[in-house]
């Protein structure tokens, strides 16, 4: 005898089913907002069959985070390998690592060398290897945020309009300036520009598609407006950086400064930190040597404007300066023991500053200006109001 047919449930049972179910569907709106989510989340881990998945994974992120992409996957026949760390601060890729990493066509990231070590920019830049990395993912429920439903093709035309404001073909300056008198000059050659804006992400592609590609996940940070990528990363590269910036915020620290603290840079590097609050001093043993090697502006209008950690503010118009220590500074050890990334980094924020790229206005107090080009105001109506979409920001 069959055993599923000896197996017959209860005249009475439930799983008994030959009428219509009554149907009472009340209207959700969360339901909406989480698959408007979920299409972003799978558009941009651009896994396809045959890929071979590798996720530089650490024990304190969501184990929901986890097996989300991996169920993604293995939708695709795919069986990722998981490697676990303890800690995300690693500044270069562990030696026994790198065999599995090497075989990799596909990488989820939330280890903090996945940008800056020329190993993995090699993987990438000479074998293909497509990146997300998932500093911003790393609890489930931002799922159910707006910035996760915001719609990716969109934050891709807000970076597109960005980058025509770029000057194509000459030499240029990228100024920073704000009512406390920041004055702050980046020179750009027009192969800086070229190398700069040439990197997918610049170019509006927001999915890890392309051989190559480097995204991020929950679509927040957007391209640097400078970084190391300017001069194809090279470290012995001295970039015209000169003058002073006088940041509103640090990571790191629980409130916006009361005192206007000045950072000062001559040749590529801050040679002083202006000031005499507590805030100065600690901000003066931290950053003295060190190089600025991002400039981070957000692109989802949806990110949370005043939410500096863990490498923010990633909203439009938001700053944060990337600085690389010259030491490991022992007040981000104190502070932020367990932070995602090293103690030898530190972002720096601003909210109303105004960049300029040559006679183009890219930020104009703390707004990006290109949230009012016609193109992209063009393509928000299609997903709804365009003023809310793009300038109705969470605080």
């Amino acid at each position: 005898m069959n055993e599923h047919a000896a197996r017959l449930p209860a005249p009475d049972s439930p799983v008994w089913q030959g009428l219509p179910k009554e149907r009472n569907f009340p209207h959700s709106v969360a339901i909406e907002n989480r698959f408007q989510a979920l299409d972003n989340f799978t558009r941009t881990f651009a896994m396809r069959p045959g890929d071979r998945v590798v996720m530089l994974m650490d024990r304190l992120i969501d184990p929901r985070v986890i097996h989300a992409v991996i169920g993604l996957a293995r939708a695709k026949g795919i069986e990722p390998m998981v490697v676990m760390s303890h800690t995300t601060q690693l500044t270069s890729v562990p030696e026994e690592v790198r065999p599995i990493l090497a075989k990799a066509t596909f990488v989820v990231s939330s280890w903090f060398c996945s940008i800056i070590d020329p190993f993995c920019i090699d993987l990438r830049r000479n074998h293909g290897q497509r990146w997300v990395k998932i500093t911003y993912f790393r609890d489930l429920d931002l799922l159910d945020t707006p910035q996760a439903r915001f719609p990716i093709d969109l934050v891709g035309e807000i970076i597109r309009a960005t980058a025509e404001r770029f000057p194509e073909g000459q030499n240029f300056d990228l100024v920073f300036s704000d009512p406390r008198g920041s004055d702050l000059r980046i020179g750009f050659t027009a192969e800086m520009r070229r190398n700069l804006l040439s990197s997918n992400r610049w170019r509006g592609q927001m999915t890890a598609e392309e051989p190559g590609a480097y995204v991020h996940y929950l679509p927040t940070h957007g391209p640097n407006l400078y970084d190391r990528t300017s001069v194809k990363d090279d470290d012995q590269a001295k970039v015209a950086i000169d003058g002073l910036i006088h940041p509103q915020w640090a990571v790191g620290f629980d409130r916006p400064f009361e005192e206007k603290i000045g950072v000062e840079f001559r040749d590529d590097r801050i040679v002083g930190v202006t000031g005499h609050s507590k805030d100065a001093e600690i901000l003066r043993d931290m950053l003295v040597g060190g190089q600025l090697i991002e400039l981070g502006c957000g692109f989802n209008p949806k990110a949370p404007r005043f939410t500096s950690y863990p490498a923010g503010s990633n909203s439009p118009g938001a700053l944060h300066f990337g600085i690389d220590l010259a030491k490991p500074c022992d007040y981000i050890r104190r502070r932020m023991p367990q932070w995602e990334e090293p103690p030898v980094h530190m972002d720096l924020i601003t909210y109303d500053t105004t960049v300029m790229a040559g006679n183009s206005a890219i930020l104009d107090g703390g707004f990006l200006t290109a949230l009012r080009d016609p193109k992209v105001v063009e393509m928000a109506e299609r997903y709804g109001d365009a003023v809310d979409l793009l300038e109705g920001w969470p605080d």
